[in-house]
């Protein structure tokens, strides 16, 4: 019979899992949702040296008086910090450790590095010491802070909300210590794909080679996905049933523990296309055209999030070489910017490093500065928001391929300079071409939909070019004359909204 021990995330106890525990004994199995100190119906024994090694605590006792030789540890977002913490106390007992929509915890490294919102990770690390207020539980609107609420229903929500106990601020600033003795056990990670996550996200990072990921290469390492938010205990509490009943059984995607010998993201470019002249100057490449006078500029902003080690860098990817020499064979300068996007957490840095590189390609005397288009690629589309809010009148187009148009829930991304499908209602009359592709991140299409609805209502000026069986990525994945077709369409729509 397989046995569970449930851990939540903040500032909830063991009653969140009612209905799920209610599915899984249903099936047979054993449960035990665990509450931990200052939590749920224990809020009561919270106190200001409450932290992280309570909790960890709390599980490891759970543990030692469960009668189940073989127990399943299951940490849904904060929750598999004491997971873990007590696995490496009890490795003997633990079967499988299930990652519920939950980040990859590092030795060292508190809680509070992965919560959602940014606003959160910079206030409790800077309270003073000796602040031990707990962190007080959100309120009805501000769930998403930690964690898309998709598909929670309302009554579910509100006793969410009613039930919300503050969070000891000890066990998300203590850091986690892990001294590798639970590195061997069998783990599983479930993806809420609507929170932002899938393992098409994941295979993505593994293969750019960070060193975070390495881990999941190992073949003890499965994944699954399920269709909902952050909180699925009560958004499909049977679903989340069955897939942690799969879990248990070793089911799940294994990713492919070799790498191919040329990287995707390194690819050719569907085009082959001349050498241009290219410039280097801090942070920006320029591609540019055979012209003796002024030329207009099209600033391409790679997408991301890129770890920060990748090399190379984005600028030097055949997809953005092949963009900036495209634009500069057609009369254009093409401006590849090498911003900092290496982390959801960036986005803010990021914003800055693209507006340097536009001064600075404005700057340039070969540019025309009254003329410049900006396009945005995939994640790094976020970053079209602020330029869509208050369109500069030396901004004469903005161009998105296979973007992201608002961010995932989970993401954390509240400031408003980061939601295209918000700000298009802001961009009047400017002209924005976009390309979308077939077969694309379900979530993708979705934030595409969004923009899209949000700038009919307001009668933006948006020319949509589609690639019906193209993939995300299509121009180092699909050569094909539908792929070529695109790039050739979209790059002429820009320069002729350009003067060219």
């Amino acid at each position: 019979m397989t046995a569970f021990v449930l851990v939540s995330e903040i500032c909830t106890g063991g009653w969140i899992w009612r209905e799920t525990a209610a599915r899984l004994r249903e099936s047979g199995a054993e449960v035990h949702p665990a509450t931990l100190t200052g939590m749920g119906d224990r809020r009561h024994l919270a106190r200001p040296d409450t932290d992280l090694e309570t909790h960890i605590e709390d599980v490891v006792q759970l543990i030692d008086h469960t009668e189940a030789p073989d127990l399943v540890l299951v940490g849904h977002g904060y929750g598999i910090h004491p997971v873990l913490g007590a696995a490496e106390r009890r490795p003997e007992r633990v079967t499988r450790i299930v990652y519920l929509d939950a980040g990859m915890p590092q030795d060292g490294v508190p809680a509070v590095h992965l919560v959602p919102d940014q606003a959160i990770r910079d206030a409790l690390p800077a309270r003073p010491a000796g602040d031990d207020r707990p962190v007080s539980p959100p309120s009805h609107d501000a769930w998403q802070r930690w964690g898309g609420i998709a598909d929670v229903p309302e009554a579910a929500l509100a006793r969410l909300t009613r039930l919300a106990a503050p969070q000891p601020v000890r066990t998300l600033t203590q850091p986690l210590r892990l001294s590798g003795t639970a590195a061997g056990l069998p783990t599983t990670g479930v993806l809420c794909t609507a929170n932002g996550a899938s393992i098409a996200m994941v295979e993505t990072q593994v293969r750019l080679g960070d060193p975070k990921f390495r881990a999941l290469l190992d073949r003890r390492v499965g994944f699954l996905e399920l269709g909902t938010g952050h909180w699925p205990m009560l958004s499909a509490p049977g679903e989340l049933a069955g897939t942690l009943l799969r879990a248990a059984a070793g089911e799940g995607h294994r990713l492919a523990a070799t790498t191919p010998e040329q990287p995707g993201h390194l690819r050719p470019f569907l085009m082959d296309l001349p050498e241009r002249p290219r410039e280097r100057t801090g942070r920006v490449d320029l591609h540019l055209p055979d012209a003796e006078h002024t030329r207009p500029a099209v600033v391409f902003v790679h997408g991301g999030p890129v770890p920060e080690h990748v090399r190379p860098t984005p600028r030097d990817w055949p997809l953005y070489v092949g963009y900036g020499r495209y634009a500069a064979q057609l009369g254009a300068v093409g401006a590849v910017v090498d911003h900092r996007l290496h982390d959801i957490t960036d986005y803010a840095r990021a914003a800055e490093d693209v507006a340097a590189a536009v001064d600075l390609v404005r700057a340039d005397p070969r540019v025309d500065a009254d003329r410049v288009a900006l396009w945005f690629f995939s994640g790094g589309a976020l970053l079209s928001a602020q330029w869509l809010a208050a369109p500069p009148p030396w901004l004469r187009c903005v161009a998105t391929t296979y973007p992201l148009l608002a961010p995932p829930s989970g993401w954390g991304l509240t400031d408003s300079r980061f939601h295209p499908a918000a700000e298009v209602r802001n961009a009047g009359r400017l002209p924005i071409v976009l390309t979308r592709v077939g077969l694309e991140n379900a979530e993708f299409t979705a934030k595409v939909e969004e923009f899209l609805t949000a700038a009919g209502d307001c009668g933006a000026d948006v020319e949509v070019v589609d690639v019906p069986d193209g993939h995300h990525g299509f121009e180092i994945t699909d050569h094909t004359e539908q792929s070529r077709h695109a790039v050739e369409h979209a790059m002429r729509s820009v320069l002729g909204h350009l003067g060219d």
